[in-house]
């Protein structure tokens, strides 16, 4: 794997209010632990008020997008997240909910970011899901990439993937070319996993909280 810079351990300020939205995805502990090991102790909730107040919000996920998205109809959370005006960051199927609509289950995702979720092509020597470590491409400076050098691995489990768009500051081969980071002004999302990749998942989200 390339070099990257570890994340800093000193902070400025008091730690930021951090909370995990209760999407129900298998990943949830494993980001508590990944965060914790940049010593910040996030809340899981699935309460609308407490996303709001929140500095920093992270929608995990691991599974389907029509049920993940049933989930957030049945916690009333579409609409708080729609109009969140905080940082927010989707991890693997967070990420792809971010989007318009999905394939898998052909649902209407929370359209904060365009383009649409498709099953990964099937090929000769291609096997789906992707799974295990592939290479980042960056496309675009951004500090949530900061210290982050092109051609680092990172860890994927999925089946299904977002476009490549003007939105993509990071892709990945796989048979074909999709995001694999994005970001639209306050709002971002790692297809693979971080907290299953070692250095450059702890950087990219001490990047997004502000730790790094």
């Amino acid at each position: 794997m390339s070099a990257v810079s570890a994340p800093g351990k000193t902070r400025v300020g008091p730690m930021k209010n951090v909370v995990l939205v209760d999407s129900g995805g298998a990943n949830i502990g494993s980001v508590r632990y990944a965060l914790q090991r940049l010593g910040v102790d996030a809340a899981l909730t699935g309460d609308g008020d407490a996303i709001r107040r929140a500095d920093r919000v992270i929608l995990p996920g691991v599974g389907a997008a029509a049920a993940a998205m049933r989930r957030l109809h049945e916690l009333d959370l579409v609409a708080t997240l729609r109009s969140l005006d905080r940082p927010l960051l989707g991890i693997c199927l967070g990420m792809q909910l971010l989007f318009e609509a999905s394939d898998e289950g052909d649902v209407e995702c929370l359209g904060l970011l365009q383009g649409r979720v498709r099953r990964l092509p099937s090929m000769p020597g291609i096997r789906i899901p992707h799974m295990g470590w592939n290479r980042l491409a960056k496309r675009r400076e951004t500090h949530l990439l900061d210290g982050i050098a092109g051609g680092s691995q990172a860890y994927f489990v999925h089946g299904f993937a977002a476009d490549d768009s003007g939105d993509t500051v990071a892709s990945c081969e796989h048979g074909a070319r999709f995001a694999a980071v994005v970001q639209r002004g306050h709002v971002a999302g790692a297809q693979f996993h971080p907290e299953r990749s070692g250095p450059v998942g702890l950087r990219l989200l001490a990047n997004f909280l502000g730790l790094a």
